[in-house]
């Protein structure tokens, strides 16, 4: 059962988060797990180390909102606007399909076993994210940063994979499927040599 958040008190939770951001002795650590804030106006909100766990933020707009090591565990972010939001966060089990992720900050964040299908993630940075098994299910990946990545067990059938940056056949090697998957014509041609079975129907 979700917490419903009145408008009013979603903003005194923010100040006295603020407050214990800036002096740890002060104000209150945010937590807003199981909270329903479904549609929610968070755009620039300040959510570092904040406890967002089972949350719902589907529609929510978290636009350049920090979320710098918050948990989001099994978060529902459906449809969320995160377009350039600081997603550096324990990310695990959440719900980030049909999100928008454009030029998101995700280094180093734990997405383990996350749905990301149909997600925007154009430029994002995903360096030295786990995605162990995340589904980016029809996502579009194109010109992101995926250094040191871990992709092991991806689903990455009929995600758009083309001008990403830092991609190496050995990331894709640990994908569980690269079916429909589009790739740069030179990885495309090394996936056909090496793991053809990977651009077969699973």
């Amino acid at each position: 059962m979700r917490r419903k958040i009145t408008a009013s008190k979603l903003s005194k939770i923010l100040k006295e988060h603020k407050r214990w951001i800036d002096d740890k002795e002060e104000g209150e650590k945010a937590d807003l797990s199981n909270a329903d804030l479904s549609g929610a106006k968070l755009s620039r909100a300040n959510l570092s180390n904040a406890n967002l766990g089972g949350a719902d933020l589907s529609n929510a707009n978290l636009y350049r909102a920090k979320l710098s090591l918050a948990n989001l565990s099994s978060a529902n972010l459906y449809r969320a606007n995160l377009r350039k939001a600081n997603l550096s966060a324990n990310l695990i089990g959440a719900n980030l399909s049909r999100a928008n992720l454009l030029c998101a900050d995700l280094s180093a964040a734990i997405l383990m076993d996350a749905n990301m299908s149909e997600a925007n993630l154009s430029r994002a940075d995903l360096s030295a994210a786990n995605l162990f098994s995340v589904s980016l299910m029809d996502a579009n990946l194109s010109r992101a940063d995926l250094i040191d990545a871990s992709l092991s067990l991806a689903d990455l059938s009929g995600a758009n994979l083309t001008q990403v940056e830092n991609l190496s056949i050995k990331q894709l090697s640990e994908a569980r499927t690269l079916y429909k998957a589009k790739l740069d014509p030179e990885l495309m041609e090394q996936v056909k040599d090496k793991y053809p079975h990977l651009l077969e129907k699973p």
